[in-house]
């Protein structure tokens, strides 16, 4: 049963609201009906003066006991707690259009009797609350799963989450809760230096690919488990989000905690008969008194730096270190206004037709213009957003910013041309995309031909091939992207209905350095064909790759020799001296 069918039977049931949100999330907090009953009717005081809807207090309750706000003397804790109380409050207004008071919401003051002799008489409880218990559940379920990625860097999304597996991130917060305290602990009561260790594994991706989820799955309980056998009791850890897990421990010298994480790498360098190579973050803490957030920032860093140095797996964070930390939090707190206030911007690179030597598509890519700090270019926002969901609000942006272009054409008297956008694993995994395009596509009034579906190669995945079969079905075209730079392409072929297949940069260039190579891209440029699918050539740079693409008979490409992606107006331009008609553009 949902919280929201919880908090509905229990209105039902004659209990006021701050029972009943408040008992809908008592088995999340492990707590009977009766007790959450007393919590909550010991807050409702409020609401029972006709004042602040118990929806609110019973949410509060519900956020302080998720968050972990338990010590009043920690500053730190008490002004989150501030402003998470502020954030929910203000949501709850806006989705309740202002009223926050129970007069307001039941149009009836409950603290007097013959008022609320007319609230029975008349079901006000039963009419109007379910509207407010409704919006505090849907809050709440929010600011729970935002809680739970940003704390710990989770992929889970709550588009992921059905609404009757909320417990799955009440789990999820209440062990990294526990595995605060016990640092925060070990941080005051140890005499000994403390070490936060990060890392994770090397490709998972590749090996859920190459193995299965399955088998992926396996690999952390199995890395879980080592981790159990080999702490002791002033040794914690916690898996942070999919491969990527965290150790804090004491230690004496640098080389006893080197020989740890050997030792860990050793337990679990193997599974299975397959390899696992990880890579290690390392943070030592110099100042306890630093928020513990930080910390854990810190290692993670330094993690990711590891990713790019060969000759150790092991990496100590350094100073410098900071300057990223301080990035990713300037693009965490600015995502919220660069969408209110169109900061983000579409650019658009054109493809063309060799032997017509004209723009015969271009594809949609996003660029960000702060109004400070100027230009922000992708691989310095992308890996963000990826990481914390919001990329799906920043798609959903360019696919409009794309219908709204493809539609501008119309209204020139422009033939345009297919834009394509991307489509991240994200959508492929929702219920929502399908949704979105074909209503941005009724909005717009524009033929689904024109906006096509960027897919980056994948392994077998049943449940994306599923939705690119459902997005084809629907009638839009789906471009193969980065096709030779994964391990798995001929088996998506099989798989996935794509029309267009584009070849990565790199396969090119690494195609052309021998005749092998370019016997295997021939090869591949006819096999396209007899399957009759497009394909089309990305990163192409040098008159020789377009004589060679020419000669194998590739005929679309895109890259610079061509052109560079360019702001929309300026490719406005271009298209419009090639294509101007007086003639509408064809309907579908």
């Amino acid at each position: 049963m949902t919280h929201k069918e919880k908090a509905d039977q229990l209105l039902h049931q004659q209990y006021h609201c701050s029972q009943a949100l408040f008992g809908a999330f008592a088995d999340d907090f492990g707590l009977d009906l009766k007790t959450a009953f007393r919590i909550s009717t010991c807050f409702g005081g409020g609401m029972r003066q006709g004042g602040t809807c118990g929806c609110i207090t019973a949410s509060l309750l519900v956020l302080g006991m998720a968050f972990g706000f338990y010590d009043s003397q920690d500053r730190e804790l008490e002004v989150y707690g501030n402003k998470k109380t502020e954030d929910f409050i203000r949501r709850f207004s806006e989705k309740m259009e202002g009223a926050v008071c129970c007069r307001d919401i039941l149009g009836k003051d409950i603290s007097k009797p013959e008022e609320m002799a007319q609230i029975r008489k008349d079901g006000l409880i039963l009419k109007k609350c379910p509207r407010a218990s409704n919006a505090s559940i849907e809050i709440l379920e929010e600011m729970l799963t935002e809680y739970l990625k940003n704390a710990a860097e989770s992929s889970i999304d709550l588009d992921d989450i059905p609404e009757n597996e909320m417990q799955r991130v009440f789990k999820g917060i209440r062990k990294l809760n526990r595995f605060r305290r016990n640092v925060n602990n070990l941080l005051y009561s140890s005499d000994k230096e403390i070490g936060f260790i990060q890392f994770d594994i090397r490709k998972f991706k590749i090996i859920n690919d190459l193995y299965g989820e399955k088998f992926g799955n396996e690999v952390l309980e199995f890395t879980l488990h080592e981790l159990e056998s080999i702490c002791n009791e002033k040794q914690f850890f916690i898996n942070l989000r999919s491969d990527v897990f965290m150790v804090v421990t004491e230690y004496k010298t640098e080389a006893e905690l080197v020989d740890f994480i050997q030792n860990l790498d050793r337990k679990i360098g193997s599974f299975k008969n397959v390899k696992l190579q990880m890579v290690y973050g390392v943070y030592t803490v110099e100042d306890r008194g630093m928020e513990l957030r930080q910390m854990e920032d810190r290692a993670a860093m330094a993690r990711k730096a590891a990713k790019n140095i060969v000759l150790s797996n092991i990496l100590f964070y350094r100073e410098q270190f900071k300057e990223s930390l301080y990035n990713r939090k300037f693009i965490e707190e600015n995502l919220q206004a660069a969408i209110a206030g169109r900061q983000f911007m579409m650019y658009l690179q054109p493809k063309y037709s060799i032997a017509k030597n004209e723009i015969i598509g271009a594809e949609a890519l996003v660029r960000w213009r702060h109004p400070e700090r100027g230009m922000i270019y992708p691989d310095q926002f992308i890996p963000v957003i990826e990481e914390n969901g919001f990329i799906q609000k920043v798609d959903y942006y360019i696919w409009e910013e794309a219908c709204r272009f493809i539609r501008k054409c119309k209204d020139a008297g422009i033939v345009p041309c297919p834009v394509s956008v991307n489509m991240s694993r994200i959508h492929l995994r929702d219920n929502e995309c399908v949704g979105v395009l074909s209503d941005l596509i009724q909005a717009y009034a524009i033929p689904k031909r024109l906006l096509e579906l960027e897919i980056t190669e994948t392994a077998d995945d049943q449940q994306i091939s599923r939705k690119a079969l459902q997005l084809k079905e629907e009638g839009f075209t789906l471009l193969m992207d980065d096709f030779g730079s994964g391990y798995s392409s001929l088996n998506v072929l099989l798989e996935t209905p794509f029309d267009v297949i584009k070849l990565d940069r790199k396969f090119i260039e690494n195609m052309m350095i021998s005749k092998k190579g370019r016997l295997i891209l021939e090869q591949g440029v006819s096999m396209a064909d007899k399957l009759r699918l497009g394909l089309l050539a990305e990163g192409v740079e040098t008159r020789e790759q377009i004589e060679l693409l020419q000669s194998i008979g590739c005929d679309q490409v895109q890259g610079y020799y061509y052109a560079r992606p360019m702001p929309e107006e300026e490719f406005f331009e271009l298209l419009k001296e090639q294509r101007r008609t007086p003639e509408a553009m064809p309907e579908d």
